[in-house]
């Protein structure tokens, strides 16, 4: 999902002063399209940091990036929409953002990897999903484009996600499959009652739906 990648870079001056002003001015919530841009918007941030190659820290035990990502989450909390998930960025981003990371040495390898409280995550992903579904709302997306954004972001975490996917929306022309699997038009509240009773819908059928 998603268009074109968008690739955004905050130099080391930026980080350290805590300055975010020229992102804010492209991105903020009053600066975003609705509907299908935002839509096609969906994915396709990745976020990097300028000044830090020859550190050989990890960049979430970087106390200024630690600092300038738990700010900017907190002022711009849309990430689990926009982020890219084919890439690590906005796990590293996240690790920033959590109280306790630690760093594991995986046998073989020259890299280390970040370890955290699993509770700690899953807070930070259950706060995160209500701006996430505020994007969602606003660039218009169905139930099953939301569920399918929602398994995505927890499989990118590796966690488990058995939730069932929503029921399937009207086919095109406002038709369900309803009786035997003949298509039949979608019932209106205020249209008469299919049974024959000539009540509207919701007074008949339709009562308390």
């Amino acid at each position: 999902m998603g268009s074109q990648l968008v690739y955004y870079q905050f130099s080391r001056s930026k980080v350290e002063s805590g300055d975010w002003s020229h992102f804010l001015g492209l991105y903020a919530p009053d600066k975003l399209p609705t509907g299908l841009r935002l839509r096609e918007m969906m994915n396709s941030f990745v976020f990097c940091i300028e000044g830090w190659d020859d550190d050989p820290r990890e960049i979430h035990m970087v106390p200024e990036i630690r600092r300038f990502y738990s700010t900017f989450h907190r002022v711009w909390p849309y990430w689990l929409y926009f982020c890219n998930l084919d890439v690590d960025t906005m796990g590293a981003m996240t690790m920033c953002c959590l109280p306790s990371v630690n760093t594991m040495q995986v046998d073989g390898q020259t890299q280390v990897r970040a370890t955290c409280d699993p509770l700690d995550l899953i807070e930070f992903i259950k706060r995160d999903f209500t701006p996430m579904n505020l994007m969602c709302e606003r660039s218009g997306m169905s139930e099953r484009g939301i569920y399918d954004r929602t398994k995505a972001v927890f499989n990118y975490f590796n966690l488990p996600f058995d939730v069932a996917p929503p029921p399937a929306e009207p086919a095109s022309g406002g038709y369900f499959a309803t009786r035997n699997g003949v298509p039949q038009p979608k019932i209106g509240r205020n249209d008469p009652c299919p049974c024959g009773s000539g009540k509207k819908y919701k007074k008949c059928c339709g009562n308390g739906l």
